[in-house]
């Protein structure tokens, strides 16, 4: 157990420095190439915290534990709004743009609801898997789209020219290029480790794959969304904190499900409601109503608001300990 504990460890710390060297490499690469930071920030960031959750998923699900691979993405997306927010919260109060309030927290609801749909039959095909994938496109253009957009506003008022990037101060792209591929080792490399050791310690400790995928697998892959927030709130850009979540689960449900049920159709053992899993959805979906909840008038989340979104997630977790 101690060798599969480390090992697991181990895995995470893998998993979370490929994913910060693929987003900086990532990042550096695409503002050489002349986009600008806000589209890069809602694009390649918002994929780039997200490979985590791609690769665990795809490795679980080609390993036959479909649970750790959708619990995965359940766990990971309610960690993300009623920990890392509440977290963040609780450093500085966030203030979010309206744009996130009316478009993408709806969104995120709109998909949350989507996959309950079509998990309803116990298995995500590949069809559905597809149109996932669809969505996921879709999104992303929605997003390049608004912020060329606003982009364009924002330089027109200000008369200036996009910045030029100074060959001096940047990285090459070689450098560049490097680094993505190496995060992208890094996190195919963690995931195995992880996914692996993972299963290990399920056996031992006599939980279930639900569980397993839905807690401690779950909580490692939210690592890079941990991270960015905690930095967030240091720097006091938490507009930043809700975007990068928010866009997080939207990528987790499109793209990462997506990408695992094209990769091998989804089946869920035991069934959609006889396995309990429907609660763990509508967990999902109520903390990921919270938000819009909570900033509907003011657009902000309290530090009052942020303890009770840690709480709600304790109050979760316990509930899972006592049902395994």
């Amino acid at each position: 157990m101690t060798l599969s504990l480390a090992l697991f460890i181990m895995g995470l710390i893998i998993i979370y420095y490929g994913a910060e060297f693929l987003v900086k490499g990532a990042s550096g690469l695409a503002r050489s190439l002349g986009m600008p930071s806000m589209v890069i920030g809602l694009t390649v960031v918002a994929f780039g915290t997200s490979t985590p959750e791609i690769f665990v998923s795809v490795v679980s699900s080609l390993k036959g534990k479909s649970m750790i691979a959708i619990g995965n993405v359940i766990g990971s997306n309610i960690c993300n709004i009623a920990l890392v927010l509440g977290l963040s919260a609780l450093f500085l109060p966030i203030h979010g743009q309206p744009s996130v309030i009316r478009r993408d927290i709806p969104i995120m609801l709109g998909v949350s609801l989507y996959l309950l749909v079509i998990s309803y039959n116990s298995v995500i095909g590949r069809l559905e898997g597809a149109t996932l994938l669809a969505g996921i496109l879709s999104y992303t253009f929605l997003n390049y789209y608004v912020a060329r957009r606003e982009f364009k506003k924002l330089m027109g008022k200000a008369n200036i020219s996009r910045q030029k990037i100074d060959p001096k101060k940047s990285d090459s792209r070689l450098w560049q290029t490097g680094q993505v591929l190496l995060g992208i080792a890094g996190v195919v490399v963690g995931a195995e480790m992880m996914i692996d050791s993972a299963i290990k310690l399920m056996t031992v400790l006599g939980v279930g794959e639900k569980f397993i995928g839905l807690t401690i697998v779950a909580f490692g892959t939210s690592l890079p969304e941990l991270a960015t927030s905690i930095v967030a709130a240091w720097k006091k850009e938490m507009d930043i904190s809700l975007g990068n979540l928010v866009g997080s689960n939207v990528f987790n449900i499109l793209c990462v499900i997506g990408v695992a049920s094209v990769v091998k159709p989804i089946f869920i053992p035991g069934g959609f409601i006889q396995s309990g899993l429907i609660y763990d959805y509508l967990v999902m979906i109520f903390i990921s109503f919270l938000p819009w909840l909570m900033m509907r008038v003011s657009y902000k989340i309290s530090r009052r608001h942020g303890m009770f979104l840690l709480s709600s997630y304790g109050a979760y977790i316990v509930f899972l300990i006592v049902k395994s």
